[in-house]
């Protein structure tokens, strides 16, 4: 159906919400192009876009048609799925407890029980309550860390992981067969209203009394550190400031972004990743002489650290902070003779060589992923049915981790205590994190870990991104920046090389993403978003010095930006 026609249909159907049609009607042709060119997809984080009218955006009607493709597929796996139901929470975001009810309104229309959050709760504690209730599946209305234009609809399966490849697949091949997303409705019958169950505090004292379980030095004092906190006005607040307060800890919120604003009115940006979330608890931590910043995006999966260290604050990458916790959580493991016999940790293809490096020191195998938790959630599921190796933990390079494995994806809220252990422990040594991260270097190389992107916005965008792709497999890089290229691996092929042969690249299913390994022990891989309109590159280099590893690193910055516009 060409845009103008799925324009008309939308503008002039009886069921149109009155808001969603008052933006129709003030749209030019090119926001009427960019809201219906496409249908909004799946991506690595489940459905994300902006909010707003069309088939290309997150409104009641779209979530309606993710919704109803993913109740027939609970309805295909009969009616104990349907009676084990489905647990939903949402965040602080535009319309999220709005399209949560929905969404449990018309799974109850589908006779399917569902438990809502009675308000707005953190993505980890999702995937906690729906396996602590044993639900067949979870919701979460969530953007994570986007921008507040955003929102997004993810799906958990039984487990508490959000939906690999080959269950998305069967939930996407019935939304893709819905024709009308306009003529569905959530009208649940008075009888199957009662399907419709409402939790809250019983499930976060659960959850709270699980993530103290993680605690390592559990009774070591605590009172020597200040931890200036913010929740980005989202959902990590109380959760977080509970835990800290029952742990013992001295913990600063700031104040101006622990309400629950979806417009993000006192932070620069929700996510982490972006220098300006810090900006406010620098602040705070600079008049409070604090330890150490920790910040969580929106939806509480990811946790930014930012560390006090001769002076000045040192705000740490995903790939450093999670080199630290490594670091922390297995010296202190195998101190306390907590180490399990055939240990495991998880990171992704875009996570940094240090983390593996680290882990085999106290002889953790480590196995890598593709971008998004979920597939490190299938693997621990796997090694739990075959018990051939053991968990010990899981991080990918953008601020995401999981301690323990009673969530099935990030866990900020764990990150978060576990990485205040970390700095109470080593103050008592006289050292901060940055020590730790520079004994680190010292042991086992300089290591810059970086990435840049490019933001390609619309249809054009979308061709452009495929353009770059392509061109990448039709010319395939032999050298970058004059260091020749000695591999590459190919996740949309399943390709790899060696010595000039091509051969086939098992354990993955099929992602966009192309990765080069350099002869001077640099890595580059390029992939595409899934959750924003970009193209990022992601640089792993190591040198004899920071200065070092950083020259080549701006090297190879230059050379690829060439490559990749």
């Amino acid at each position: 159906m060409e845009v103008k026609q799925k324009y008309e249909r939308w503008i002039n159907h009886p069921n149109i919400e009155p808001v969603l049609k008052a933006e129709l009607e003030k749209m030019d042709d090119d926001q009427i192009n960019d809201a219906f060119y496409t249908n909004i997809e799946f991506g690595t984080a489940g459905m994300r876009g902006i909010l707003g009218a069309g088939t290309n955006r997150i409104n009641i009607h779209t979530i309606r048609k993710a919704n109803l493709g993913f109740a027939q597929y609970i309805e295909s796996n009969g009616e104990e799925a349907c009676k084990r139901g489905v647990a939903i929470s949402y965040d602080n975001r535009h319309m999220s407890k709005e399209f949560a009810m929905d969404c449990a309104k018309l799974l109850a229309a589908h006779n399917i029980t569902s438990y809502v959050f009675e308000s707005l709760r953190p993505t980890p504690e999702l995937s906690f309550a729906l396996r602590h209730l044993n639900c067949f599946g979870g919701i979460m209305m969530t953007a994570s860390h986007n921008p507040k234009e955003y929102n997004g609809y993810k799906l958990y399966d039984d487990k508490g992981c959000q939906l690999i490849p080959s269950l998305a697949d069967q939930v996407i091949s019935r939304v893709n067969s819905i024709e009308d997303e306009l003529a569905i409705e959530a009208k649940p019958t008075a009888e199957q209203e009662k399907l419709i169950h409402i939790i809250g505090e019983e499930i976060d004292e659960e959850y709270y009394k699980a993530v103290l379980g993680i605690q390592i030095e559990k009774e070591m004092d605590k009172s020597d550190i200040k931890i200036v906190f913010s929740p980005q006005h989202g959902t990590s607040y109380i959760p977080v400031t509970t835990i800290f307060d029952r742990a013992g800890y001295n913990c600063i919120a700031v104040e101006e972004q622990c309400t629950f604003d979806p417009d993000f009115s006192n932070t620069p940006s929700p996510n982490p990743e972006d220098p300006g979330a810090y900006k406010l608890s620098l602040e705070y931590a600079e008049r409070e002489d604090a330890d150490v910043i920790l910040t969580c995006d929106p939806d509480a999966d990811r946790m930014g650290v930012g560390v006090k260290h001769n002076g000045e604050y040192i705000v740490l990458t995903g790939n450093q902070s999670g080199a630290i916790l490594i670091e922390y959580l297995f010296s202190r493991m195998t101190a306390n003779n907590l180490m399990p016999p055939n240990p495991v940790m998880f990171n992704t293809v875009v996570t940094s060589d240090l983390g593996e490096k680290i882990a085999s020191k106290y002889g953790v195998v480590t196995e890598k992923t593709l971008t998004g938790f979920k597939f490190i959630g299938e693997k621990i599921a796997k090694y739990e049915i075959t018990n051939e190796k053991q968990y010990v933990f899981g991080y990918e390079e953008s601020y995401g981790s999981l301690v323990k494995p009673f969530v099935r994806d990030k866990d900020a809220p764990q990150a978060c205590l576990m990485l205040a252990e970390a700095v109470s422990y080593y103050k008592k040594l006289g050292k901060t994190l940055v020590d730790v991260l520079n004994d680190l270097y010292e042991e086992f190389g300089y290591y810059v870990e970086t990435q840049t992107s490019l933001t390609l916005y619309g249809e054009e965008g979308s061709i452009r991104l495929k353009e770059i792709l392509s061109g990448l497999r039709e010319n395939r890089l032999t050298e970058i920046n004059g260091v020749k290229v000695i591999k590459w691996e190919d996740y949309g092929t399943l390709e790899y090389s060696d010595n000039d042969e091509i051969k086939p690249l098992e354990g993955f299913t099929q992602s966009e993403v192309l990765k080069y390994f350099l002869e001077d022990g640099a890595w580059i891989a390029v992939r595409p978003s899934g959750t924003e309109p970009k193209c990022k590159t992601y640089f792993c280099v190591m040198g004899s010095s920071m200065e070092d590893a950083q020259n080549k690193a701006d090297g190879y910055i230059a050379a690829m930006n060439k490559i990749v516009a």
